[in-house]
């Protein structure tokens, strides 16, 4: 991180956090789109429970690149152009796109077992639910090339890309993800054997792509330790995004008919998420500068981050509950009240849990030796689907 970036004020970390995070806004369009395709959740029950994880898989993915670039920017391994870049950078991009196909084939296996025993669908339902899952994060990897642009676009503005990039991009990802699942979804179930044919195409293209990648970089020692690593974390995070399903499946037998739930429920998780990646962020860039001691104490260097990301979460969840209430045809003085409430609620659970995560996971994997940026961000972004899910349950049920 750069020399004034230690000693940014609170208000200036507050302002920076309430520009990146009101990108949150456009996760309501995500919203928007579950809530006007209700109806093609009929078909099969993991259609829906599959979501989260869909969701959790753009941000893990979208995590670890914005982590280690911010991280690369600031030390100076990674230039803020695409053509002429350095080595690091076209081998953390191959090594993402060879790690996203991974993901959804296990992340697709997972939802299957879990399936089995708690959504009640059919082992028959794997081809599916595969397909729908690769095809889905296939069409995703054009999210990558807007993460990089946006992250060498902030640095060269004089932003801070650790605060700045994840939470622009998780929001704008959302949407694009979203869109592209259930373009998958109506191609599988509505489209015949022909949208069936157009999926398989993209998903066989997709993996064809990813083993001309491995031929290319199987003998590169730092694209194999990048592998290596990342599959701890994708262990962890596919075991934990598919009991976020499971959560948002009860939710959905609690609210039935209520769009603006829906609406809200991306940017809720991506809000949080948010919180989670300025503290990862900020973190994992101190540790690598040598601004901030490894331990647990150590937490009070970046308590202005903590505190302005906080109070920037708590503005902005009362701002989407105006917002989807509004789109939603429902705002009245009374039900506005009501569902900020509902919302702040979640907020003040699922937060303190996901900064405590996110510190003590940089801390964890920094002193074990590991690269925190592979860890810390997927992680967290997970974990933050997960916790905002079941916070949202309890503030359903405690209302």
């Amino acid at each position: 991180m750069n020399a004034s970036s230690s000693q940014d004020s609170l208000p200036k970390i507050f302002r920076e956090c309430v520009l990146s995070f009101s990108f949150d806004f456009v996760g309501l369009l995500a919203g928007l789109v579950i809530a006007s395709q209700l109806h093609v959740f009929k078909f099969s029950p993991w259609i829906i429970a599959v979501y989260p994880a869909i969701l959790s898989t753009k941000g893990m993915i979208a995590g670890m690149l914005t982590g280690r670039l911010g991280t690369a920017l600031h030390v100076g391994t990674v230039k803020p152009k695409f053509i002429g870049n350095t080595r690091v950078f076209y081998k953390l991009f191959d090594a993402i796109v060879v790690m996203t196909l991974m993901t959804s084939l296990f992340m697709s296996l997972i939802a299957m077992i879990i399936g089995v025993f708690l959504w009640g669908i059919e082992i028959i339902s794997f081809p599916d639910i595969m397909l729908a899952v690769t095809a889905t994060m296939a069409l995703g990897l054009t999210i990558l090339f807007a993460t990089v642009f946006v992250s060498f676009l902030s640095f060269r503005r004089g932003l801070d890309p650790d605060v700045v990039v994840y939470p622009i991009m998780s929001s704008s990802a959302d949407v694009m993800i979203t869109v592209y699942y259930m373009i998958i979804i109506n191609m599988l179930f509505l489209f015949g054997n022909i949208g069936k044919i157009v999926v398989i195409v993209i998903s066989l293209s997709y993996m064809i792509i990813v083993l001309f990648l491995l031929s290319r970089n199987i003998k590169d020692k730092e694209f194999i330790k990048d592998i290596k690593e990342f599959f701890l974390t994708l262990v962890l995070v596919a075991l934990i995004v598919n009991f976020t399903g499971t959560f948002l499946n009860k939710i959905s037998a609690i609210i039935e008919g209520r769009k603006e739930v829906y609406t809200v429920y991306p940017a809720m998780i991506d809000m949080i998420g948010d919180v989670g990646s300025v503290v990862g962020s900020v973190t994992t860039t101190k540790l690598a500068l040598g601004l901030l001691e490894p331990s647990i104490t150590s937490i009070k260097g970046i308590k202005r981050q903590i505190l302005g990301s906080w109070m920037a979460s708590l503005i902005i969840f009362v701002a989407l509950s105006f917002l989807s209430l509004l789109l939603n045809g429902t705002l009245e003085p009374l039900t506005f009240i009501n569902f900020s409430f509902l919302l702040l609620i979640a907020n003040v659970i699922a937060v303190p849990i996901i900064i405590a995560f996110s510190y003590f996971i940089s801390i964890l994997t920094f002193k074990r030796g590991l690269d925190p940026d592979n860890f810390v961000i997927p992680i967290e972004s997970s974990l933050a689907d997960n916790i905002t899910t079941v916070a949202l349950f309890l503030a359903l049920l405690m209302h």
